[in-house]
């Protein structure tokens, strides 16, 4: 048996009628003998997990849009590598800001 990452998209869709779309992304381990059978089973995962919600007064749904990568975790080892995707930001001093904003509120939330 060998485990995958398998990246999940949904579509988040509200009442309101936002023209902006917005798209969860989510990393999830599988566990299959192929990488096919991976991304049946991400499938599978994701159809069950996709919801409607009642958010702050609107209704939000949580659309499965589809399985987009799944990808062989070779070792699994303290500082094993199991996903990578290279940005290029149109404001890297932006990218940069925010990348250590959220470092900052994960060592204030310990």
């Amino acid at each position: 048996m060998n485990w995958y990452v398998a990246k999940m998209i949904f579509r988040i869709v509200n009442n309101e009628g936002s023209n902006k779309a917005q798209f969860d992304e989510q990393l999830r381990l599988v566990s299959s003998d192929t990488k096919c059978g991976a991304f049946e089973k991400a499938t599978a995962i994701a159809r069950q997990i996709e919801t409607k919600f009642n958010g702050h007064s609107k209704i939000v749904k949580m659309a499965f849009v589809n399985v987009a990568e799944v990808n062989l975790i070779t070792a699994l080892e303290d500082g094993a590598e199991i996903y990578c995707n290279i940005h290029e930001p149109e404001a890297p001093d932006v990218y940069i800001g925010w990348a250590n904003h959220k470092a900052a509120l994960i060592t204030l939330n310990n």
